[in-house]
């Protein structure tokens, strides 16, 4: 059986790291659904998770991050050392940062983009400094520590969305300005405004321009991306609540549930109550 050791420090229940390292790699991660902004870095190890219903592997040294709301499953895992950073929108949100460091800026709540990045050696030389500090720190009682550790959660974030700019292309020209501010709109609206036109109103469009644009950007029509903002949630919500078929309806914006539940089988080729008996089998 291999050597284990497991450690937690824990500010207020509002931050957390967890440090997980073993003599050989294991599994130690349970399926869930997140529920605060959670950093995931792998530093050792291999596998395949799935976030949202879509799957990613993975091979050592890759942070993932997650919001709140999305549903995280362990396909396959092997992990010798792995740290989880844990916060809730309290704690690092509220604060005025730059967009692109912020809980809706490149990392977090950003479901349309890939939710991991991979840092070279340099780069994860300065990540485990900060990480060391951070440690460091938790375990003091020193004046001033929530600014201490808010100040190296934030230097952590800087520097992963850094290595993503970096390594990943990010473009700031109008067309991806728009979708960012239409995605935005969508994640704000979506379970009340399911409509193309009053979006493009939104953004001062008319609905054929806002569909060109997104044509230029080879990104899905704008009513296909609301519609699958739409199926995420009714996913989540199937999986992970014990809400019934009509009360997710209504919450997703459907006055009917018939309606719904048509709409849903279209996009997935399962009833909205086959894909829970599916996905928990």
């Amino acid at each position: 059986m291999a050597v284990q050791e497991i450690k937690n420090y824990s500010y207020k229940d509002i931050f957390s790291l967890s440090i997980v390292q073993f003599e050989k790699a294991c599994v130690f991660k349970q399926p869930e659904q997140i529920d605060g902004y959670n950093i995931y870095w792998i530093k050792k190890g291999s596998g395949r998770y799935n976030i949202d219903f879509e799957s990613y592997d993975f091979q050592d040294n890759v942070l993932f991050f997650l919001s709140p709301g999305q549903v995280f499953t362990v396909d396959s895992e092997q992990i010798k050392e792995a740290y989880k950073l844990t916060f809730v929108r309290d704690f690092y949100c509220i604060q005025t940062h730059d967009k692109e460091v912020a809980c809706n800026g490149v990392l977090f709540n950003n479901i349309y983009e890939t939710p991991f990045v991979k840092p070279c050696e340099k780069d994860t030389q300065k990540l485990q400094f900060i990480l060391d500090e951070l440690i460091e720190e938790f375990k003091s009682n020193e004046a001033a520590q929530y600014d201490m550790l808010q100040s190296y959660l934030k230097q952590f974030i800087i520097h992963s969305v850094r290595i993503k700019k970096e390594h990943h292309v990010i473009t700031n020209d109008s067309e991806t300005k728009l979708f960012k501010d239409f995605s935005l709109l969508v994640e704000q609206n979506y379970k009340k405004i399911h409509s193309v036109t009053d979006y493009a109103i939104r953004l001062g469009l008319s609905p054929k321009s806002l569909t060109k644009h997104f044509q230029k950007i080879g990104n899905l029509s704008p009513s296909n991306f609301i519609k699958n903002r739409i199926i995420l949630e009714a996913k989540r919500q199937l999986i992970y609540s014990s809400d019934s078929v009509k009360q997710i309806a209504y919450d997703l914006g459907f006055n009917d549930a018939a309606y719904f539940t048509r709409f849903f089988k279209k996009s997935t080729s399962k009833s909205p109550l086959q894909f829970k008996k599916d996905y928990k089998n």
